[in-house]
């Protein structure tokens, strides 16, 4: 068969007699699609780079529907299903064109595919390859070309067939407080879904996130692995599907749940799904982290590779108890430690009603009169004397049925005319209808009141403490209600666009009851985002482990609380919480003035010793060496590299003592084996008792082959005078080790 060869950057085109061939291909892997004018569109294969020739060689191709519909098929997995007007449920898409083309390292194919009983119905799948990471998008845009609406049912992003059956999967799952635990377990046969209905908090119990681990294990350095996650800000959902059919493919589907979601699209309208992005490694499940990170970092995150600063949020502090003089002495005190921004969190504001608790004042964002009598210009102006910047708490999306916005307003909020509303925290928390665009101007104008007046605020804190509990929208027309749930985050994000567009240099933080919008859509729009209200170091542990499968560090904001958790009940030492708290974008959430000398004077050198550290953390590759989910489970330990491999950083964590574990060995990965690295402790409990490991010299072969000991380096030291509330603990040690190399 004559086969000619096109190859446009990392899309290459061959073309038999019978059909199309098309690979996307990424620097180390390929997808492969086949497509022929009035055929179905067919997925062939996803896994390392290869020529379409030998995948057909090796018998490695599949022929599997790649965007499967309702109503040819019906007893196997659709990602599609469509009602016509008049009630047609039946769609058959086939292929009518194929698109191409490349733009700054970004290559994008489109194949549009075209309903052979209904052909005013058009649906692109769109596919794209970044050349400089192994980095592939799907998502699908649906045109109604016809004179009458259709409702879509289900609408995926995208179907991705994986060439096993032996799959192992990797999510997280949480609640308020607990977020991001890794739950890792067998696909069994049958379906498995991961979803969420919470609309404005999508990741509050799931994340839009995964790993497959695809020869029946999933390791971090040596089993073939996807990963996948949405760019989305609201509802999702994902599919698995088992069948165990000898030669089925364990299939994906993902994108907006159709779940309540019937979306009507008018004539002449279209809908575009949100991207989902894939990365496939034979390198384990950290190398799927790093690509997923470097991605983030350079192509979706907002400032993604500028470096965070350490801040001091009121909340834990004082709660609801603003005043000047409460946030002039912490801004002070955070300026004296080293920070370099002071937050003034939630209860400064409500000219009519004090925001005194979580009862009243959402929606009336004028300085409280009785808080802050001299407004907050002389708190910028003391953050600026003090040498750091400012910040301040909003929540622009909620209002209270006790404030003036909901007195003047009440049509404003989503509820149904005909009963009592479901209300959020406080009892009286209310979710404005972002579907209007009334609501979208006066959400817009709480930022764009706030830097106009405030031009020299640096940082906003963005939280949303309530789901879309009331799905109904005074708005919408009746008929087209269950649009809401995709038109209300449709809406959010014009919202933040126009907000970027003003203010591309305002530092935004995302918070959610802490992680319960963690999610990839967020990231051209927030620099950051709060990763749980959890501060207890302890179990922080287990969420940032969680939470760094996916998320990169310099947007994970990780403070240090004080010493007794009011969540668990449970004390922590300094050190311990200051060395967690740094393996992210560090911050403190705590009264300063509480801390005593010892611990002020840790504190102090914690801060400037995370300075040092800071462009590896946050911009570095991260390896995770010992899980705190596996072997005795009482360890942790993780590190950074930095791109030339020169200059690492390395956090190791005793969680709990246990007699029998006292040998055990830190590898570490990511370095050269030839390289030479000295070994230096950040932050040592105390400044002139370092570790003994301190300013040895060790090659990078030993260090990763035969690793250090970890239990020398954790041993308690002995003091009369302790650097907290706990003490002769042998429970939460912590070391953090940097690693340069000798040239």
């Amino acid at each position: 068969m004559r086969k000619i060869a096109l190859i446009l950057s990392s899309i290459c085109l061959a073309i038999s007699a019978q059909a199309k061939d098309y690979a996307i291909s990424t620097p180390n892997s390929s997808l492969i699609i086949t497509a022929k004018e009035g055929k179905p569109l067919y997925f062939r294969y996803y896994g390392s780079r290869a020529e379409i020739k030998d995948i057909y060689s090796a018998g490695r191709m599949l022929k599997y529907n790649a965007y499967p519909a309702f109503g040819t098929n019906c007893n196997m997995p659709y990602a599609s299903l469509v009602k016509q007007h008049n009630g047609d449920n039946a769609v058959k898409f086939v292929v009518e064109k194929v698109e191409q083309n490349e733009n700054n390292g970004l290559s994008k194919l489109t194949v549009s595919l075209r309903d052979v009983a209904h052909p005013s119905l058009l649906v692109k799948v769109n596919y794209s390859a970044y050349s400089d990471c192994d980095i592939i998008k799907m998502n699908t845009e649906y045109i109604n070309e016809g004179k009458k609406p259709v409702v879509l049912q289900k609408y995926m992003s995208s179907v991705l067939p994986i060439q096993s059956d032996n799959c192992v999967l990797l999510q997280l799952e949480g609640c308020h407080g607990n977020e991001c635990n890794e739950r890792v377990a067998p696909l069994t046969e049958g379906v498995h879904t991961i979803s969420t209905q919470c609309g404005s908090r999508p990741a509050l119990y799931q994340n839009a996130s995964f790993m497959l681990g695809l020869d029946g294990r999933i390791d971090e350095t040596n089993c073939p692995v996807v990963a996948g996650t949405l760019l989305w800000m609201g509802n999702f959902h994902f599919e698995f599907h088992n069948t165990h059919i000898a030669g089925a493919p364990t299939l994906f589907m993902g994108g907006i749940n159709p779940a309540a979601s019937d979306y009507t699209l008018a004539s002449k309208k279209s809908l575009t799904t949100p991207e989902m992005v894939f990365t496939y490694t034979n390198n384990g499940k950290g190398e799927a982290t790093r690509t997923l990170h470097r991605w983030a970092r350079k192509h979706q995150l907002i400032d993604g590779t500028k470096e965070r600063e350490i801040l001091l949020n009121s909340w834990e502090g004082v709660h609801f108890d603003i005043s000047e003089t409460s946030m002039t002495d912490m801004c002070r005190d955070i300026a004296k430690l080293g920070g370099e921004l002071f937050v003034v969190d939630d209860g400064w504001f409500g000219p009519k009603y004090p925001r005194n608790n979580g009862k009243t004042s959402l929606g009336d964002w004028g300085v409280s009169p009785q808080k802050l009598p001299n407004g907050i210009q002389p708190l910028i102006d003391l953050a600026h004397s003090n040498g750091i910047k400012f910040g301040i708490w909003i929540e622009p999306e909620m209002v209270n049925s006790k404030s003036e916005l909901y007195e003047k307003h009440p049509d404003w909020v989503l509820r149904h005319p005909d009963f009592e509303p479901t209300y959020g925290r406080g009892g009286t928390q209310l979710l404005l209808d972002l579907t209007n665009p009334k609501v979208q101007d006066f959400v817009f104008g709480v930022v764009d009141d706030l830097l106009t007046k405030y031009p020299d605020i640096y940082y906003l804190k963005w939280d949303n403490n309530m789901c879309m509990q009331n799905a109904y929208s005074q708005y919408l027309p009746t008929e087209l209600q269950s649009n809401l749930s995709v038109d209300f985050t449709l809406a959010l994000e014009k919202i933040l666009k126009r907000i970027r567009a003003k203010y591309p240099k305002v530092v935004i933080q995302l918070c959610s009851s802490g992680g319960g919008r963690l999610n990839y859509g967020y990231m051209p729009y927030f620099q950051e985002m709060w990763t749980s209200d959890q501060t207890d170091a302890f179990h922080r542990i287990y969420i940032q482990w969680g939470a760094l499968n996916f998320y990169p560090a310099n947007m994970l904001g990780a403070h240090v609380g004080s010493a007794f958790s009011k969540y668990t009940q449970r004390f922590i030492p300094i050190k311990f919480r200051f060395d967690v708290a740094s393996m992210c974008r560090l911050g403190m959430e705590m009264v300063p003035a509480k801390l005593n000398d010892g611990e002020r004077e840790y504190a102090k050198r914690a801060f400037a010793e995370y300075k040092t550290i800071r462009p590896l953390v946050q911009q570095g590759d991260l390896y995770r060496l010992v899980s705190p989910h596996e072997g005795t489970k009482n360890y942790a330990s993780l590190m950074y590299v930095n791109e030339a491999k020169d200059k690492a950083v390395l956090f190791a964590y005793r969680l709990f003592t246990w007699r029998r574990a006292n040998h055990i060995i830190i590898r570490a990965q990511g370095l050269k084996e030839n390289a030479m690295y000295r070994i230096r402790e950040v932050a040592p409990e105390y400044a002139n008792k370092p570790a003994k490991i301190n300013g040895k010299v060790i090659s990078g072969r030993v260090l990763m082959q035969e690793g250090i000991v970890l239990p020398e380096l954790l041993a308690t030291q002995n003091s009369t005078e302790p650097l907290s509330d706990v003490r002769g603990v042998n429970d939460y040690r912590s070391i953090v080790l940097e690693l340069t190399e000798v040239k």
